[in-house]
């Protein structure tokens, strides 16, 4: 291991910030909806100021996602919100459309930036010409299995963050589909939250067991995976690869769920990293994520052990 891996977490408010922070989390992945993709909470700029004084307190990390895709309609505002996140102490900025990276470069040239295309992040070359474009981190896809991705990472020129826990996103349309198909089926649209807090889910005919969360919001429709990743067990692989970031994710997951999984996680990244020959992955780390696991949701391994065939 070269170096400590940093341990991220997604935080939804000040109130689970701090608690996720005390809990063992490095850095906090925050931002503003406008802006942002699938962020777990909306933060305006008074309380990104006060996530980022109550991070650098504790030695942590502030970082704003600025992941959404960007329509013209916004380039006008993104100016001012990345000089005033710069201003604040934000340590870097999360970004897919060059638009961010070009504004980012003239507004804040201080300000680290990661780069996060979602599914496009499948190779090295790829992830370099971002770095060279700027960029100091590539977020990996959620799709490479655990090959490709400790083959990919000493072949880059930035740091690596890989997803090791949580939903995952599986379909996105910029579409309103959810008020859509309500309109559609007579039902209306206007007296419900069609939101995260909702708690809407699909069902498929041919898998009625499995329940897809699906939401809308300023960005569109999202519909998120019917279990969640876990990839604790095997954490020592991706830290002996050189991983330099795990992410945390916590949309739609309360806060004592979060922090039970922040703590698995830091257990096992301070244990290896105190003894890398000796270390030994040990169930009961998992015991209170598992107590609190929704019965309906499965812990597995993702993409981590599948065949990619392109």
């Amino acid at each position: 291991m070269k170096s400590k891996p940093e341990l991220l977490a997604t935080a939804a408010s000040l109130a689970e910030a701090a608690a996720l922070l005390d809990a063992g989390a490095d850095a906090l992945l925050i931002g503003d909806d406008r802006f942002g993709m699938r962020l777990a909470g909306h933060f305006s700029l008074d309380d990104t100021a006060a996530v980022a004084a109550m991070a650098h307190e504790r030695g942590g990390k502030i970082y704003a996602g600025l992941g959404g895709l960007m329509p013209n309609r916004l380039l006008d505002e993104l100016p001012a919100y990345i000089k005033a996140i710069a201003e604040i102490g934000v340590d870097a900025a999360e970004f897919g459309d060059p638009a961010v990276l070009a504004t980012a470069r003239r507004e804040a040239p201080g300000l680290k930036l990661h780069w996060n295309a979602e599914m496009t992040s499948t190779n090295f070359a790829t992830a370099n010409y971002w770095g060279r474009k700027g960029a100091s981190r590539a977020v990996l896809a959620r799709e490479l299995n655990m090959d490709e991705i400790t083959e990919m990472v000493p072949s880059l020129e930035v740091e690596a963050q890989v997803q090791v826990h949580g939903m995952t996103n599986i379909y996105h349309s910029k579409r309103k589909l959810v008020e859509s198909y309500m309109a559609h089926q007579g039902r209306p649209v206007d007296g419900g939250s069609k939101g995260k807090e909702r708690g809407l889910f699909l069902v498929e005919a041919e898998r009625p067991d499995e329940k897809f969360p699906i939401y809308e919001d300023v960005n569109g429709t999202h519909i998120m995976s019917s279990d969640d990743l876990c990839i604790l067990e095997d954490l020592h692989v991706l830290m002996e690869a050189g991983v330099h970031s795990f992410k945390i994710e916590g949309l739609l997951k309360p806060t004592a769920y979060n922090v039970a999984a922040v703590k698995a996680y830091r257990r096992a990244i301070d244990a290896y990293a105190a003894d890398p020959a000796g270390y030994e992955f040990q169930e009961e780390w998992l015991d209170t994520v598992r107590a609190l696991q929704d019965p309906e949701r499965e812990l597995t391994f993702g993409f981590f052990y599948k065949e990619q065939v392109y």
